[in-house]
């Protein structure tokens, strides 16, 4: 069965963040039926310290046990939906700080974004998608932007409007397309 993981890119307290990848996760399990398995990676619970490797990770795999195990979570997964907010014009820097610590575990697997903050975290997605082409990851066209004004009440209950979950189809069938036509490109991550 295809993997997906959905990465909630944030471990501010306080964070939107939780709210909207499980709502992913729920919309996108209900609408692929049996053909993927889409599973929270919540950053939180990984604790990664702020990139701690003495070699890049495009030199060698981390030798530190916290990278081994997310290293082994990430190259389990086929794909993946990063579900960012945008702290000044960025995306949080625990998700900057998770891509950079591993490397060919993202390789030839396609990448989606689902975006939160006040324009929907657009500037943040770009930046995303710059760093995921440096790493072969397939950066997918679609994406969605949920607005603190429209899809929250209050900037913290999420509501988000009707149009947001026929928009989320849209994304979770692009991603699962090129991930079926990406599998021939895919080995499984080595992890020495």
């Amino acid at each position: 069965m295809t993997r997906i993981g959905i990465i909630i890119g944030s471990t501010r307290p306080g964070r939107n963040g939780e709210k909207v990848a499980r709502w992913v996760q729920a919309i996108a399990t209900e609408h692929a039926g049996e053909t993927a398995e889409f599973e929270l990676i919540d950053l939180q619970d990984h604790r990664l310290p702020l990139l701690d490797e003495p070699v890049p990770a495009a030199r060698t795999p981390g030798q530190h046990p916290h990278t081994r195990r997310f290293a082994e979570h990430v190259g389990s997964c086929d794909a993946f939906i990063f579900v960012t907010g945008e702290y000044n014009t960025a995306p949080p820097s625990s998700l900057t700080n998770c891509i950079d610590y591993l490397h060919a575990e993202w390789a030839c697997k396609p990448v989606a974004y689902v975006g939160y903050g006040i324009y929907g975290a657009v500037m943040a997605i770009q930046k995303l998608r710059a760093q995921a082409g440096v790493l072969r990851m397939a950066d997918i066209g679609p994406q969605l932007a949920l607005t603190l004004r429209d899809d929250f009440v209050a900037y913290t209950e999420f509501r988000p409007q009707p149009p947001q979950t026929p928009a989320l189809h849209g994304v979770i069938d692009e991603l699962l397309a090129w991930t079926h036509a990406l599998t021939p490109l895919r080995e499984p991550a080595i992890i020495a």
